[in-house]
């Protein structure tokens, strides 16, 4: 006997929320996901009206779900937003360059102004360029890095006032979870934010309307909606750290689905003792961009790379960054110790 939608109790249920366990038809699934969507950007106050916002977009499920949702939720609720697409292109054959085309047919589906900034026209380097230099146990670090600072230069381009990234649930507990296994408080503490305030000057201000959705649900939202996405996995990502942290993570959530939601709600209602010594927020001396050292992480990895010592910016190298602003030669022990490729 075939099972009725919980909600509306008429049409034939066709998914069981991994969120919830409700039993749902499409039109339900749809009418709760964006929803709750639209509950998190009115709870958090993430727009204000006239404002200009770049989607951060990829051309994966993520991305692609959240350029479907602003769009239709800017029109159903009159946010009165001007939407943008923002692509970060890292120079990965074979990926990236195919995930782009996916991209180009989302700017042509919703009808927004896309722009797309390179790591080659940036920094001088392509992903693939800077595996082959520092192997594949730490190029995610480097990418992670670097994509980060271009999508700030990118927004800046496009004179946006805010960036939406298409970080999920899944991916924000992930996080919580690889911060306490660091044992980082500073970033233990920034992680759970659905929005973030500009941080300085070249930082745009950036926000998660995709906060609370549950990854599975965002496949399924893509799946029935008959979305167009790219869904191959990088192929430098195996060996991330980021990946023990997912399968354990499913794992607990295999066993209790709210674990997802648990992880999340401890992390925001994380506090620290008095006392506690935290990084104070600064600024790069070189290129300005915001930094807790007097060299922000990306010009300490592009020195590396630059110089031939690719685990400069890996690690704890704090003592070199006054060399580095001086030009003063390494010795050399310091380069034989740093131009170490068997991480």
């Amino acid at each position: 006997m075939p099972v009725l939608c919980s909600s509306c109790g008429d049409k034939r249920a066709v998914l069981k929320r991994p969120k919830t366990g409700h039993s749902l038809c499409k039109a339900c699934f749809f009418w709760a996901f964006e929803e709750e969507v639209h509950q998190t950007i009115v709870t958090a106050n993430l727009f204000k009206h006239g404002e200009i916002v770049g989607i951060a977009a990829s051309g994966g499920k993520d991305s692609t779900v959240l350029a479907h949702v602003m769009k239709l939720l800017n029109e159903r609720f009159n946010y009165g937003l001007e939407l943008m697409l923002l692509s970060v292109d890292e120079g990965i054959s074979g990926y990236r360059d195919d995930s782009l085309e996916t991209v180009k047919r989302n700017q042509q589906q919703y009808e927004l102004p896309l722009k797309i900034v390179s790591y080659e026209e940036l920094y001088g380097w392509t992903m693939d360029a800077i595996v082959k230099q520092v192997g594949r146990k730490n190029n995610c670090t480097f990418c992670g890095v670097f994509r980060r600072q271009a999508l700030d230069r990118g927004a800046l381009m496009l004179k946006v006032d805010k960036i939406c990234t298409g970080h999920n649930a899944d991916d924000i507990a992930e996080t919580v979870l690889m911060n306490v296994l660091r044992g980082d408080i500073a970033r233990l503490r920034r992680c759970t934010a659905v929005s973030t305030s500009s941080e300085g000057d070249g930082v745009v201000p950036r926000c998660k309307p995709l906060k609370y959705a549950y990854e599975k649900e965002i496949v399924l939202y893509a799946y029935f909606k008959k979305l167009d996405y790219f869904s191959t996995e990088c192929i430098y990502s195996p060996n991330a750290y980021r990946g023990h942290a997912r399968t354990f993570l499913k794992d607990l959530e295999s066993v209790r689905p709210s674990s997802i939601m648990d992880i999340i709600h401890s992390g925001e209602n994380l506090s620290v003792r008095d006392g506690v010594k935290m990084p104070v927020q600064g600024t790069c001396q070189r290129c300005g961009y915001i930094s807790s050292q007097s060299l922000c992480k990306a010009c300490v990895l592009l020195e590396g790379l630059n110089r031939g010592l690719p685990k400069l910016g890996i690690g704890k190298h704090h003592r070199l960054h006054d060399k580095i602003l001086t030009q003063q030669p390494l010795t050399e022990k310091e380069e034989r110790k740093l131009k170490a490729v068997n991480f």
